[in-house]
This record gives structure tokens, sequence and C-alpha cells, in this order.
């Protein structure tokens, strides 16, 4: 920490999950020791970008891969690539994109903040179904000419709703359409490394930076082969709209360690471990009156457990939200999932004592010490 302190800026321990705005997940230290080799020698980077691909397609178990610089940069290479393909004269001039298939399509429920990785390239985003569901026939209506590709956003309040993944890539292809899966959160679990892209979808896009617990600024890019050269085209070191969306050469070597490792983890003791986190957290707090406890799921991925404090402000005498400012507001600051009349502990990315300053912090704020 004394980086941060000689800064005058606060700890953060993070119950809250991998979020950018507070680092998103700590790089594991065999990476960060990989990345400080990559960063003391000259290379390539286009070469490297082919060859780290590779590797990482082959350790996967996909067709090809691209590194990009974060989910959200991946999503704008790839959105921009299916535009373009190689031609350098289309490239060029993005984000205009008179005269190009320039509309994407996705479901209404899918929509958020994130899908300015689409719109900043050019595109139009169009909508079908409604905010509960979508049907296979909405989808087909709303296929044009313009058409560029179907965008599907597989998270844990999308997936078990219609249309589904694997039905919106039947329908798509059945119209010569890809399919972009925008899945920045959703490994773990591990099946999902491979398992979106085995169902036929044309580009998955993973960060690398949440739960492998690579780069922060890296994503891999899913493929087929002959994207790969469009993806490297329409992104740096070339000069084109993704020029500013960089990838290093150590996030590059840095992602393909941290890929290593998560493959090489027992991903069942790792589950065990946080389930037992969140067993200490809801036992901590139980008898609070006012605040029910109890384990539950975390609500960006799958299968991720979290300890679920609801609060009753009437009974307690305050609300989740004056709860979670006061977490936050202490040294080392607490941070936390808060929505409405609960809060959320995510045991993912605490470290080793965390889970006794967690506690404590609660007893404390929750008036229990």
């Amino acid at each position: 920490m004394e980086v941060y302190e000689d800064l005058g800026v606060r700890h953060v321990i993070n119950a809250w999950g991998p979020m950018t705005i507070i680092g998103s997940a700590r790089v594991r230290p065999e990476v960060i020791e990989a990345m400080a080799e990559a960063a003391h020698n000259y290379v390539d980077v286009i070469e490297l970008q082919r060859a780290a691909g590779q590797r990482l397609a082959e350790m996967i178990g996909v067709q090809a891969c691209y590194i990009a610089g974060g989910t959200a940069a991946g999503l704008a290479i790839a959105m921009a690539a299916t535009m373009t393909g190689t031609d350098r004269g289309l490239i060029t001039r993005l984000p205009d994109t008179t005269g190009m298939k320039n509309e994407v399509i996705m479901q209404r429920n899918h929509r958020n903040s994130y899908d300015h990785a689409f719109r900043q390239v050019g595109v139009r985003i169009v909508e079908f179904g409604n905010a509960w569901r979508s049907f296979d026939w909405e989808l087909e209506a709303c296929i044009t000419p313009a058409t560029a590709a179907v965008v599907y956003v597989y998270g844990s309040r999308t997936m078990h709703e219609p249309l589904s993944l694997p039905e919106t890539v039947a329908i798509a292809h059945a119209h010569g359409l890809p399919v972009l899966v925008d899945a920045a959160a959703e490994v773990p679990p591990v099946r999902n490394l491979r398992g979106l892209y085995d169902t036929g979808a044309d580009i998955v896009v993973i960060s690398g930076g949440k739960g492998l617990r690579g780069p922060q600024n890296s994503a891999i890019v899913q493929t087929r082969p002959e994207m790969i050269e469009a993806l490297i085209l329409n992104a740096a070191p070339n000069h084109c709209h993704g020029r500013s969306m960089k990838t290093t050469k150590e996030d590059m070597v840095g992602l393909v360690k941290a890929v290593e490792l998560f493959l090489a983890l027992d991903h069942d003791a790792v589950a065990a471990g946080w389930k037992q986190d969140v067993a200490t957290v809801v036992a901590a707090v139980a008898g609070i009156e006012g605040i029910d406890a109890e384990p539950a799921l975390a609500r960006y991925s799958e299968g991720i457990p979290v300890a679920r404090l609801t609060v009753d402000a009437a009974v307690f005498g305050a609300s989740a939200a004056d709860i979670a400012a006061a977490l936050a507001a202490g040294d080392p600051s607490l941070r936390v999932m808060q929505s409405h009349d609960w809060l959320n502990i995510d045991p993912q990315f605490l470290q080793e004592g965390d889970v006794a300053l967690v506690v404590a912090r609660l007893r404390e704020v929750l008036g229990a010490a």
C-alpha cells in the first residue's frame, strides 16, 4: 500500500466485485512478473498479437483469439471489424458508416450503459422485445439490408430469458448475420471460457481483468481465424478508430499467463472457499434487528456466492444506501454492492485476512460491535 499511501489515497477492501472503478480484480503475482519481463524488451506488437492470440486459442480450445485493451475496446474493435473487414478505405472512414451495413440488433432487456462501445463506432442499435422477454419473430422482423450483426449481452439477468444465446445464433446465422457476445464478467464459471463460443457465436468478448485476474485493461476476443487480420487493422498500432484502444505488449503477455493460471486452478476448492467466507459474514451479522442476512448469488455473473443483507430501514433506522455509504467512508474503505433495500458482500476478490476486516467493519457500522 505504500504507493497509494504516499499519494494520500485510501486502501479499499473489495467486497463489491470486479468493478473497474475500484481497480477490478487483483492481478496475480505471476502475471505481474510476466508483465515486468515483457516491459524490459522490445517486440513487434502485431507479431506478438498473432502469437499470443494463437496461444490463448490453443489453451482455451476455440478457433482464434485477439487480445483487446479491455472489454469495451474489444466490443468496439470487433464491431468495427465486422463492418469493414480488411478494407482499409472503410476502416479509415469510421465512425462515418455512410453506405455500410450500420445497424446492430439487440434485445431491449440487454441494453445497458456499456453498449456505447458499439454506438461509438457509428452504428445504430435496433431494439426488439420488451423489458422481460423477446420472441424469435421479433428478431426476424428487425433484420434489414442495413443489419451488420446481432449483439447478445450474456449475464445472470439475461441468460435464462428468451431469446437464449443458441436461439439467437440460429436465427442470425439463418440470415447470414454474425452474433457478437458481450460476456465481460461471465468467467467464472470456468465452463464459460469456452462454452459461450461453442454455441456458434461468431465473437465472444471476455474481460481479462475480472475473474481471470489478468491485466485490468485486457480482454479476450474469441472469434474465427479469418477475423484476426480485420481486428488487427481496426486497432492500434494502426491509425484507425481503434488507435486509442491500445493493447500493450505487457497486457498480451500478462493475459496469456493469467489464462494459463486460471485453467490450472482447482475451481471447486475456490468456490468452496467463497462459500465459507459468505457463511462467516452471514453468521457474524445474524440476529441484528432489521437486517436479514442469507447466502445468495451475485447479480453481475453466474454462480458467484454472496452474503445478501436485506435492510428493513423502518426497523433498523437506516437504509441500505446509508449503510453502504458508511462502509465506504471508513479507512480502509469497504466497498459493497448496494441496490434498493439490500447489500451484497462478494468474497471473490477478498485478500487473506479481509474477511475478518469485513466482519469487524460491518458489525461496527451495524451497531453490533
